[in-house]
């Protein structure tokens, strides 16, 4: 079978990595392939911020986890060392769909170099604060961007689960 097929169908979401920080080549295939996504009329208009410094991805997960209404000290990145949060450009009309594909193509990508990977919702929310406002300013990022989501990365520890069978019923053909 076709390796990009094949990585479609084993992919998993992991939900607990190693403390290991992501190896620099690796991290930068995964965002090549976030940067090749397809998007509304070839616009492009998502853009992707690699936090791998810990003081700033543990900010992030605070937010995110004040947000989702969580206990401390739960992380909802699950001990990721990396985290990719994903915006699009408010303007087009297709920006969540083309931050979507960008997601899709960040999870696959990081299955392909033999990293763990979940999207991580609360995005949106987290760059309507303040913290979030104020990161985008320190980037020199300026525009109207909506938070998609966060692509958590990292070694997984453990193994990841096996896909479940796919449900019938579920494509019709005339």
């Amino acid at each position: 079978m076709n390796e990009v097929l094949q990585a479609m169908k084993a992919r998993r979401s992991c939900r607990k990595y190693k403390p290991d920080a992501v190896p620099q080549e690796k991290l930068d295939a995964v965002l090549e392939a976030g940067l090749y996504a397809a998007s509304g009329r070839g616009q492009q208009a998502a853009i992707c911020i690699a936090v791998t410094d810990r003081e700033t991805r543990d900010a992030l997960s605070e937010v995110n986890r004040e947000i989702g209404g969580w206990p401390a000290p739960f992380d909802p990145f699950y001990g990721a060392p990396t985290v990719i949060a994903v915006l699009a450009d408010r303007s087009r009309p297709t920006f969540v769909y083309d931050g979507s594909l960008v997601m899709g193509n960040l999870m696959l990508a990081s299955h392909a170099v033999g990293l763990g990977s979940c999207w991580i919702h609360r995005a949106k929310e987290t760059f309507e604060r303040g913290e979030g406002k104020a990161l985008l300013r320190a980037l020199g990022i300026e525009g109207d961007w909506e938070g998609v989501g966060f692509c958590i990365l990292g070694v997984p520890d453990g193994s990841l689960p096996e896909p479940p069978e796919r449900k019938a019923g579920r494509i019709y053909r005339k």
